[in-house]
C-alpha cells in the first residue's frame, strides 16, 4: 500500500542527462499530486518539480527551471524526471513523492504522504 519505488540514478558528468523514474503502487488517482524532492549530505531536503496527475499543471524551483523536466505515464503509471545540462550542485539523493489531494508544489510544506526510498544521483566536474 503506498509504495513508490525510484530507479534511474547514476553517476553523470557536468552537461549531461539523465532520466529518472518511480512506479507507484496503483493508488495514484487523478486528484493526486505526485513530485521529486532531493537532498544533497550535510543539506535539508528541498523540492525539485511536482506535477498534477489529472491535469497539465506542472511546477518547478528556479534552481532547475528549463533544465529538467517532470512527466507521468499514467498507462505505466510511472513519474519521470527528465534531467538535462546537470550540474555538480544537481547531486543529491532524489526522492518521489506523492499526495492524494490539495494544493500542489514541490515544497515540504505542503504535506507528502508517500515517499520512495531514494535514488543517488552524483554528476562530476
Amino acid at each position: 500500500q503506498g509504495q513508490l519505488v525510484e530507479s534511474g540514478g547514476a553517476s553523470v558528468q557536468a552537461g549531461g542527462s539523465l532520466t529518472l523514474s518511480c512506479v507507484d503502487s496503483g493508488y495514484i488517482t487523478s486528484t493526486s499530486c505526485m513530485a521529486w524532492f532531493r537532498q544533497a549530505p550535510g543539506k535539508e531536503r528541498e523540492g525539485v518539480a511536482a506535477i498534477y496527475i489529472g491535469g497539465a499543471n506542472k511546477f518547478y524551483v528556479d534552481s532547475v527551471k528549463g533544465r529538467f523536466r517532470i512527466s507521468r505515464d499514467n498507462v505505466k503509471r510511472t513519474l519521470f524526471l527528465q534531467m538535462n545540462s546537470v550540474k555538480p550542485e544537481d547531486t543529491a539523493t532524489y526522492y518521489c513523492a506523492a499526495k492524494l489531494g490539495g494544493l500542489c508544489r514541490p515544497d515540504l510544506r505542503y504535506g507528502y504522504n508517500y515517499w520512495g526510498q531514494g535514488t543517488q544521483v552524483t554528476v562530476s566536474s
